[in-house]
């Protein structure tokens, strides 16, 4: 029994070892790495100038065209990540002003997204290879259940989200294989092709006080950069549109475009439109706003 309770000892520390260097390996390939996604550019960069960052989730991501705001002499990158909430966008909003970066304009997509204040899991997963090199992200998720794991845990978070940031990811983050994430300064056209043209939100409700929505208009009025949340367009066949209205009087400074935009053909699928139809709505947002 003695020599089974040794061995046993030995398996468990060297396994602890083996994560221990692991997680040292990994987090090591990602700090070096600034040309695969936005959350590592931002974290792995210096200070930048620009005079418009667009955040939020797919419907930043492809509803901002920024280079429509370059041809006007603005300074632009679309930082909205699919998938994402607005816990990632105000946690990438942090990353920026600690790395001093000198922002006049911040567009906000707020309307969907305005329905929760969790995390989203997939696209959060991409800042835990940093949590140990800053407090700011530990601060971030600290609130979250599953912290005490992924933070004391060695070498778990890439376990967990290994097809984030596991073998793969590191592997063709460590020989710099780009992705087109950071092409046309962050934004991704869709095609015309058209998925599903039908959308159900009437049981989607915004928060009374979403906490990240605030935490990104309070970072905004403390480092005097103008802050601009938009509600962005949907196809024509929704039901339960009057949700954007709740938005409206749940917080009345949101700018709401819903219908800026509205024949489908202007759409790829029910919540985002085509390239086409963006461009149509960025020419919008930049007569109205610049």
């Amino acid at each position: 029994m003695k020599h089974f309770l040794i061995f046993v000892t030995k398996i468990i520390v060297l396994t602890i070892l083996i994560a221990t260097v692991l997680d040292g390996l990994y987090t090591r390939v990602f700090l070096h790495s600034k040309n695969r996604g936005k959350v590592e550019t931002v974290f792995n960069s210096k200070a930048k100038k620009y005079d418009v960052v667009i955040l939020g989730s797919s419907r930043a991501n492809n509803h901002f065209v920024a280079q429509m705001f370059e041809d006007k002499g603005l300074k632009t990158f679309n930082y909205g990540m699919s998938g994402g909430h607005l816990f990632e966008a105000s946690l990438l909003l942090k990353l920026m002003i600690e790395r001093k970066y000198q922002i006049k304009n911040i567009i906000l997509e707020a309307d969907l997204n305005l329905s929760n204040d969790k995390q989203a899991e997939g696209i959060a997963a991409l800042f835990l290879p940093y949590i140990h090199n800053s407090e700011i992200i530990k601060k971030h998720f600290e609130l979250q259940n599953d912290f005490y794991t992924l933070y004391y845990i060695p070498f778990y978070r890439y376990i967990k989200y290994d097809n984030k940031i596991g073998l793969r990811e590191t592997f063709f983050t460590a020989i710099h294989k780009k992705t087109s994430i950071l092409d046309n300064k962050g934004y991704y056209p869709l095609k015309k092709n058209k998925g599903n043209m039908k959308n159900n939100i009437v049981a989607l409700n915004p928060l009374p006080h979403n906490k990240y929505y605030e935490e990104i208009k309070n970072i905004c009025k403390a480092n005097n950069i103008k802050f601009t949340a938009i509600m962005t367009p949907m196809c024509e066949n929704v039901k339960g549109m009057n949700y954007f209205d709740k938005v409206k009087r749940a917080y009345p400074e949101i700018h709401n475009y819903e219908n800026a935009v509205i024949e489908d053909k202007y759409f790829s699928s029910c919540g985002h439109m085509n390239d086409e139809g963006a461009r149509l709505f960025t020419a919008k947002i930049i007569n109205d706003f610049f």
